[in-house]
Formats: structure tokens, sequence, C-alpha cells
């Protein structure tokens, strides 16, 4: 019997071999592995407000006596979150340079990477008191990075469906956003430079204002993509800001009364921008007020009031409502929801 037992033990672990053992396949969501595969371009938009809202708060100091420190501070600290912003895209892009391209092929990554650019050219204009030379340089590599990111768009344009080709105030960023190297291109010494931009974006906008005023006469915007519509008020901001920086003095008034105009259209009209829930669209919001601050002093140093006045009022209500919403924002990147949220490309 004992044998019988032995033999039929024998048999069976003969019959029935140990089955090697195979991990489970990861799910099909899982998140990649890896620091900053999924950095989202939308963190860039409210960057740019904070930057803008940060020179503001410095013109501030020269136009209202405030106390100089605040802007200081506020270019200071934002200075440094655009730096960490800027290394975790890029520890996403040098795995594949490619994933640029994908993430220009959606709104919010179109936005998202200009902003990013157009940044780098205020981070150029907070740097011109410290260093002319950094700020040279950061300045030539944001025009250059925009100018690439703009060939990507475009390429996206040719190659995409007709429908990625429609005209949105996102185009204001990605085409006409190489105003903003105006902004610090006469502080550096530059002017020429300036010059050169301003006279190659306005037309730009202008076409854009036009097609984007035909486009809504025909057809409403559907609430997520109204904060978008605030876009528009920010070249009319830039082109005066650049036209004060250039010493032309009655250009500069002229875009300051038409941005008043603008943001009084913008105010009046709060409840329609804002009835859809809060998404990282609203960074959009951010750095048309932040122009539009700068603007105001701009258009004081030629006509004290009421712009003055009016930049004043307006960057307390702004620097709250910026702080706010890039404070959301970031909180919603910080949670890894962010690139899902805004279908960033993931590597």
């Amino acid at each position: 019997m004992g044998r019988n037992m032995t033999k039929a033990h024998s048999m069976s672990d003969t019959s029935s071999p140990k089955k090697p053992y195979f991990p489970p396949p990861p799910p099909l969501n899982a998140p990649p592995k890896g620091l900053w595969r999924a950095t989202p371009p939308a963190i860039f938009p409210p960057m740019l407000g904070l930057l803008g809202m940060g020179l503001a708060w410095r013109q501030a100091g020269v136009a209202l006596n405030a106390p100089a420190w605040i802007g200081e501070l506020i270019l200071g600290a934002v200075s440094l979150l655009y730096i960490f912003g800027v290394i975790a895209y890029k520890a996403k892009a040098v795995r594949r340079l490619s994933v640029v391209a994908d993430d220009v092929r959606i709104l919010p990554g179109r936005a998202g990477l200009s902003a990013g650019t157009g940044a780098g050219m205020l981070l150029a204009a907070a740097l011109v008191p410290f260093s002319i030379p950094l700020a040279k340089v950061v300045l030539v590599a944001s025009l250059m990075g925009h100018a690439i990111i703009a060939a990507l768009i475009i390429r996206s344009f040719i190659i995409g469906p007709p429908e990625q080709r429609r005209v949105t105030p996102v185009w204001h960023l990605s085409f006409v956003g190489f105003i903003i190297g105006g902004v610090a291109a006469p502080a550096v010494g530059w002017p020429d430079l300036a010059s050169l931009l301003l006279a190659t974006t306005l037309p730009i906008a202008a076409a854009i204002w036009l097609i984007s005023a035909l486009q809504f006469a025909k057809a409403d915007v559907p609430p997520p993509l109204r904060p978008l519509l605030a876009i528009h008020l920010a070249p009319v901001a830039l082109f005066g800001i650049v036209a004060a920086g250039l010493g032309h003095g009655g250009m500069a008034v002229a875009f300051g009364y038409l941005g008043v105009a603008v943001m009084a259209v913008m105010l009046l009209s709060a409840r329609y921008f804002t009835k859809g829930d809060f998404t990282a669209l609203w960074g959009a919001f951010t750095f048309p007020m932040a122009a539009f601050a700068n603007l105001m002093f701009a258009a004081a140093k030629f006509q004290q009031t009421p712009f003055a006045i009016i930049g004043g009022l307006e960057l307390v209500g702004a620097t709250l409502a910026i702080s706010v919403i890039a404070f959301k924002i970031m909180q919603i990147w910080a949670r890894g929801k962010l690139s899902k949220a805004t279908n960033a490309a993931t590597i």
C-alpha cells in the first residue's frame, strides 16, 4: 500500500508539473512610472499671469508709490515656480521630443506651450534690473522657443482635421504672443526688435479679432470655452505697453482707452464668461488681467489720470483673482489630475 501511494504521488508530480509564475499585466490605465512623464502644458497660463502680476506691482511702485518689495517678492517666487515648471515639462520632452508635437494637437496644449514661452519673455523683463546680459539670453531663448511652438502648431493644422484650424482666441497666444518679447526688448537695449515685433504682430491680431467677431456673430461659444474669450484683451494691453516702452505716447494712450473699453465689456459679461464649471481653461483669465494693469501704468506715464487710478484698483482685484485661479490649477496638478483633465500627452 505504501508503495502504491508513493507511486501515485510520483505520477501526480509527473502529470502536473508546477507552472511558472507570470506577473499579471499592468492595468491599461495605469500611470507611467517615472517622474514628470505627464506634465501638462496647462500649468503655464497661470504662471504667465502671475509673472505679469508681479511686473504690474513693480510698475505700481512707480505710478502709485506702492511698496517696491511687493512686486519683487512676487517676481522672485513666481520665477522659481516657472523654472520648476519648465524643468518638469522638459523632463517629459527629453524622453521623447515628439511629445511636444502631440501636445500641440489639442487646444489646452497649444495654449499652454505658447504661454510657457511667453512667460519666459516676461521672466526676461523681470531680470532686467538685476542682469541685462542674462535677460537678453532668456529673451532670445524664449522667442526662439515660441517660434518653434508656432511652427509645430502650423504643422498640426496642416496635417490635422479641418476643425482644428478654426480660429480661436488661443491664436493670439500662439501667433501674436511674440509681442510679449517687446516688453523686455527696449529695456535690454533692443528697441528695434520691439518695433519689429509690434509692426508684425499688430496686423495678425487685427485679423484674429475680425475673424473671431464674424464667428461669434454666427454661433455662440460653449460655456467651457468662454474663459478663452478673455485672451482678446491681452494683445490690446501688450501693444499699448510696447508702444509706451518705445516712447509712442499717443499710441499708448489710445490702446489704454481701448483697453478700458474692452475690460468694461468683460466685467459686464462676467456671468457669461464664468457660466461653466471651473477648469484649467480659467487660466486664460489670468494674464489678460495682469496685462491690463500693466497697460494702465504704462499709459499713465503720458496721461496720469484716469489710468493710474484704474490700474491700481484693477490690480488689487486682479491679484486676488489670479492668485486663486493659479492656486486651484497648481492644486489640480499636484493631485495628478491636471494631465488627464486637459488630455495632455503622456509617455
